[in-house]
C-alpha cells in the first residue's frame, strides 16, 4: 500500500547517510570516471528510494554509459534470482540515437539482450519482450503502440532526449505517462528551461503527482515562463535530489583533453531510396564497363560515381536541388545535439566539405533563430569572423567548409565539434579537430563524426582500417586513387 511504501521510506531516510560512488557491475565491459561512478551511485539511491529522476549531465559526459552500468546490474540481479525476476527495460529515444544506443551497449555491455522495437516489422509491444533485458523504441512508435505498451511493467522505464515531453499537452508526453514501470528515469542535457509547465510534464512522468496538478502548478502566463526568484529557489531546493546535473566544467579533471565519438545515422525512407537507386545505377553501368575495359579507362565515372554517393548520403538536396527541404539523416541528428549544446552555453564548430550541405544547414538555423559565424573559401575578411566567434558570447556557432578552414585558424572558444561527413585523410580531420583544440585552449573538446549507415562512408570507414592509401586518396579524389583501387574495392564501396 501507499501508505506502507512512505513509511519503509521514511525509515530508510533516517538512516540514510549519503550516495557514495559505485563501481560498475562485474559484467560491465570498461571502465567509469569518477564523476560517472558518483552517478551510477546516484541512480542506485533513486532506485533504492523509488524515486524517479533526471540524469542532466552535459552533453558528451556519458549519460547513456551510466544508464547501461545501470541496467548491467538490473540484469545480474535477474539472473541471481530469477524468481523476483523484474521485466525488461524499456529506453524511449529519437530515431536518430537508436542506432548509437545499440552500438553503446553492444560494447559496454555485450550481456545485455537489446530488442530494436521500431520499423513496420516490429512485434507486438508485449510480444517477445520478456526474452530481453532492454527494449529500445522511438517516441513516434511509442506514440502509435501506446495502447498496447501500456499493457506491459517494465523494470526501468528511461526516456533520452526527454526534451521530447517539455509540452504535457502533446501525444508523445500523453504515451510517456500510460507507461507502467518500477522505476522511471529521465536523461536531457538540458532538463528543466525555466518555463515551470514543462517542469510538471517532466516530473509527471518520473514523479506522479509529485509536483500536484498541472492547475495547481500555475502553468500559464509570465509566472510559469518566469517564475518569481522565490519560487525558483524554492523549487531547486526541492528537486534537488531528484535532478543531477554536471557541467563540462565541474567534471574537467576526469576527463581527457579530447574526446571523439562516431555517431551513426540511419537514411530514412525517401533519402534510403534515392540513395539506393544511385547505387544501383552506378552498379549497373560502373562495373560492367570496368569488366570490360578495366578501371583506367573508366577513372572519371568512377570518381564521379563516388562523389554523388557521399552526397546522397549526406542530405537528398545535394543530388536534387529541389530537394533541400527534405528531411536528412545527419540533419535530424545534428541540429537537436547543437541546440542542446547552444542552450548549455558551448560553442560549436561544424565542418562539412559540402558548401551546399552547409547552406542547406545555414537556412535551418536561420529559421530557428541561431546565430552562427559561417567561412569557406571565398570568405573575405576571415579575422574578423574568427574575432567575432571567439569574443562574442551571442555567437556560439561557427559553419566552416574543410578546404577553406583546415588550416590556420585558432578556435579556442570551441568545445564541441561536428564533422558532417567524414574525410578519409585521417590527419585532415585531426586538423579540424585541432581548431578548437590548441596551445591556449583551456577547456576539454568533444569531437564527433557523423556516419551514415550502409552507405559509402561506412565503406570507406572499412576500407580505412585495412587500405589507409585507397581511403586517403578518395577523398582527395586524386590520380593516385585510381592506382590503388582493384574491383573487388570498386564493389565494395558500391555494395
Amino acid at each position: 500500500s501507499l501508505d506502507e511504501t512512505f513509511r519503509r521510506a521514511r525509515d530508510q531516510l533516517r538512516s540514510f547517510e549519503g550516495i557514495a560512488p559505485a563501481d560498475p557491475p562485474r559484467e560491465f565491459k570498461g571502465s567509469l570516471r569518477g564523476y560517472q561512478r558518483e552517478g551510477l551511485g546516484w541512480l542506485l539511491f533513486l532506485e533504492s528510494f523509488g524515486f524517479g529522476g533526471c540524469l542532466a549531465d552535459d552533453m558528451g559526459l556519458g549519460k547513456t554509459v551510466q544508464v547501461l552500468a545501470l541496467l548491467e546490474s538490473r540484469r545480474e540481479l535477474r539472473a541471481q534470482q530469477p524468481q523476483d525476476r523484474p521485466g525488461p527495460s524499456l529506453v524511449v529515444v529519437p530515431r536518430s540515437l537508436v542506432f548509437n544506443w545499440m552500438q553503446e551497449a553492444a560494447r559496454f555491455t555485450p550481456q545485455l539482450r537489446v530488442l530494436d522495437h521500431t520499423g513496420a516489422d516490429r512485434v507486438r509491444p508485449g510480444e517477445h519482450f520478456d526474452d530481453y533485458d532492454l527494449i529500445l523504441t522511438t517516441y513516434g512508435t511509442l506514440r502509435r503502440d501506446a495502447l498496447h505498451f501500456k499493457d506491459v511493467v517494465f523494470d526501468y522505464c528511461i526516456l533520452d532526449e526527454s526534451q521530447a515531453i517539455k509540452n504535457a499537452g502533446t501525444e508523445s508526453s500523453k504515451a510517456t505517462r500510460l507507461l507502467r514501470a518500477h522505476h522511471r528515469l529521465a536523461l536531457s542535457g538540458t532538463p528543466v528551461e525555466n518555463h515551470l509547465g514543462e517542469l510538471w510534464s517532466l516530473f509527471e512522468f518520473l514523479n506522479p503527482g509529485m509536483l500536484g496538478t498541472a492547475s495547481v502548478f500555475r502553468l500559464g502566463g509570465a509566472g510559469a515562463r518566469n517564475p518569481e526568484p522565490e519560487t525558483r529557489a524554492l523549487l531547486a531546493k526541492a528537486l534537488r535530489p531528484f535532478i543531477l546535473r554536471r557541467t563540462k566544467e565541474k567534471v574537467a579533471r576526469d576527463l581527457p583533453e579530447k574526446l571523439e565519438q562516431t555517431l551513426f545515422c540511419e537514411l530514412e525512407a525517401a533519402q534510403r531510396k534515392q540513395y539506393d537507386e544511385l547505387r544501383e545505377h552506378y552498379r549497373a553501368t560502373l562495373l560492367d564497363r570496368v569488366s570490360r575495359e578495366g578501371i583506367n579507362k573508366a577513372k572519371i565515372q568512377i570518381l564521379e560515381a563516388l562523389l554523388r554517393l557521399r552526397q546522397a548520403a549526406c542530405h537528398p538536396g545535394l543530388i536534387d536541388k529541389s530537394r533541400t527541404n527534405d528531411a536528412s539523416a545527419k540533419l535530424d541528428l545534428l541540429l537537436p545535439q547543437i541546440a542542446e549544446v547552444v542552450q548549455e552555453g558551448h560553442k560549436v564548430l561544424v565542418f562539412s566539405q559540402f558548401t551546399s550541405l552547409l547552406a542547406i544547414v545555414r537556412e535551418r538555423l536561420d529559421q530557428e533563430g541561431i546565430t552562427y559565424e559561417y567561412l569557406d573559401g571565398k570568405t573575405r575578411k576571415r579575422a574578423d569572423k574568427v574575432e567575432r566567434f571567439q569574443s562574442d558570447p551571442d555567437c556560439k556557432l561557427f559553419l566552416i567548409s574543410l578546404k577553406a578552414g583546415g588550416l590556420g585558424l585558432n578556435l579556442t572558444a570551441a568545445e564541441y565539434v561536428f564533422l558532417l561527413d567524414p574525410w578519409w585523410n585521417p590527419a585532415v580531420e585531426a586538423q579540424a579537430i585541432d581548431r578548437a583544440h590548441r596551445i591556449g585552449q583551456t577547456r576539454n573538446v568533444f569531437a564527433y563524426r557523423l556516419i551514415a549507415r550502409d552507405t559509402v562512408e561506412e565503406k570507406v570507414l572499412e576500407l580505412q582500417k585495412t587500405k589507409r592509401d585507397l581511403a586517403d586518396s578518395i577523398i582527395n579524389a586524386d590520380n593516385s586513387l585510381i592506382r590503388n583501387l582493384g574491383k573487388e574495392d570498386l564493389e565494395l564501396l558500391l555494395s
